[in-house]
């Protein structure tokens, strides 16, 4: 993404830099931004983990007296929201890589730099929790060059800055550090401009309607415009900002809140901003296909080969922003089994209406999973009426394990025959209906009376019976061991014939 906006109107000016913060879970980017704003974010997380694109904007004065604003923008640290790093990447001009100086460098902090690598933007890493007892600040260094990451003083030139979030030691230093790199990109902007910009999140409300987050990055935004993403548009006249205040007027590196969206726009996506309701009209038409968001999944989960076993578990997905909704389905691909599947009936954003209600009176057999959602008023009666299986979740580890627990739970038993014993036939003496009479020969193992037997001509298997009696040296008997003749009782419908071996065996539920 373009991080310089080129103009030949000589209208250009300094823009405040938007700056990204990544790192791996629980190394404390919450807690940055925390204490940065002097709010408190992390307590207001669901579990005390980030599952939202969070865009906040703040003022800063060097130690050299000069003040400058930076937007910031937190993303998730978790691996099932790789898309909202992704996004922050793509829109950010300057990185944060958190790493945290007890733990180093750890899956999501290497998964983070490659979408700061991918898009080609300045970072400095930042060192945290330098004030817990086991911090070791060269050592996380050290882990950091393992990975390529070469911080300066130590064989790199990448800024580093020790930090604690939590007391605010260093944060100071790295606010001046990250104002000092973007100075060095000479970002400029149009404030005469029509607002342009992405769209870093979207929700459906089910009072206010659809609002979308959006983070403009050239000129300015007006009540009575119209913005347009894609194939998407709103008139600007619920417009907040990032405290959700009203405000009538934006310029660029600010992120706002736009309340009114005629459908949900494309997360990501770039919006442009319109001067009437007919121009927007016009460029929301002249959106081509290509561009559009990918259709939902197929829901027509019930048309299988008949010759197909797979247990199906299908579901409507519910969550409160197209974030949460990507990350769910980023952790359900990785649910994998062979004889189980996740079949998504249904995934939208908003609280469960009476659409996805009457979905489930179609099939009682799907589960409504919703993520930071509520039931409407007109959906709730129905619901309890009905035997409409919904489960609710804010953290977005137990909404997977329960879809888990659920592929387990239906995971087909499969059952083997345990093989006791093999027998040869010696003699026929009686045939007498479904009875037969017979002498034999225990070759391997043990025969068992009241066992079920397999009659194998030729090693095949060509019958069923059960042995009805046993008699060991014409003695009655419960079992007959390897080596010994015997006579016994098979009841079955096969007819047993010279030669042919009988074969106990027990049928057990197959271990996993």
């Amino acid at each position: 993404m373009t991080k310089v906006i080129k103009d030949n109107s000589a209208k250009l000016i300094k823009r405040p830099p938007v700056v990204v913060i990544m790192g791996h879970i629980d190394h404390g980017k919450s807690t940055l931004l925390d204490y940065i704003r002097k709010a408190n974010i992390v307590d207001g997380e669901a579990g005390g983990i980030t599952q939202h694109l969070g865009a906040y904007e703040v003022n800063h004065k060097t130690s050299e007296g000069k003040e400058g604003r930076i937007t910031f923008l937190d993303t998730p640290g978790h691996e099932a929201f790789c898309s909202i790093r992704e996004r922050g990447a793509q829109v950010a001009d300057v990185a944060i890589l958190v790493v945290s100086a007890e733990d180093g460098v750890k899956p999501q902090t290497l998964e983070a730099l490659k979408c700061i690598l991918l898009e080609k933007i300045p970072y400095v890493v930042a060192i945290n929790k330098i004030d817990k007892a086991g911090a070791d600040i060269e050592k996380t260094k050290q882990s950091l060059a393992e990975n390529e990451v070469y911080v300066e003083g130590y064989g790199g030139d990448i800024p580093v800055c020790a930090i604690s979030a939590l007391n605010g030691e260093g944060i100071a230093n790295l606010l001046d550090i990250v104002l000092l790199v973007t100075d060095m990109l000479d970002l400029k902007a149009d404030t005469n401009a029509k607002a342009e910009g992405s769209i870093i999140e979207a929700k459906l409300d089910s009072k206010k309607g659809i609002s979308a987050t959006l983070l403009i990055k050239n000129g300015t935004l007006e009540s009575g415009q119209f913005v347009v993403a894609g194939d998407s548009l709103s008139p600007v006249r619920i417009f907040e900002d990032y405290q959700g205040k009203a405000i009538k007027k934006a310029s660029f590196s600010s992120p706002v809140k736009v309340i009114g969206f005629n459908k949900i726009p494309i997360v990501g996506s770039r919006f442009v901003t319109c001067l009437n309701k007919k121009e927007a009209e016009e460029t929301a038409k002249n959106f081509t296909e290509t561009h559009k968001a990918k259709a939902s999944v197929n829901s027509s989960y019930t048309r299988r080969d008949e010759n197909d076993t797979t247990v199906i578990i299908p579901i409507i997905i519910k969550a409160d922003v197209v974030g949460s909704l990507e990350g769910i389905k980023h952790e359900l691909v990785k649910i994998k089994n062979e004889k189980v599947k996740i079949k998504i009936v249904s995934e939208s954003i908003g609280n469960i209406n009476e659409n996805d209600v009457k979905t489930v009176q179609g099939d009682p057999n799907i589960i409504i999973v919703s993520f930071n959602t509520r039931i409407d008023s007109k959906a709730q009666g129905t619901i309890e009426r009905s035997n409409i299986k919904i489960k609710s979740f804010d953290i977005i580890y137990n909404l997977v394990q329960f879809l888990k627990d659920e592929v387990t739970s239906k995971i087909p038993k499969e059952y083997i025959d345990e093989i006791s014993g093999t027998a040869k036939i010696l003699a026929i003496f009686n045939k007498s209906k479904d009875k037969q009479i017979l002498g034999g020969k225990v070759q391997i193992g043990t025969l068992n009376i009241g066992s079920e037997v397999k009659i194998l001509r030729r090693d095949m298997e060509i019958g069923r019976g059960r042995i009805k009696e046993l008699q060991l040296q014409k003695v009655k008997a419960t079992e007959v061991n390897e080596g010994y003749e015997f006579g016994c009782m098979i009841e079955s419908k096969i007819e047993i014939a010279l030669g042919d071996k009988v074969q106990g065996f027990v049928t057990v539920e197959k271990k996993v």
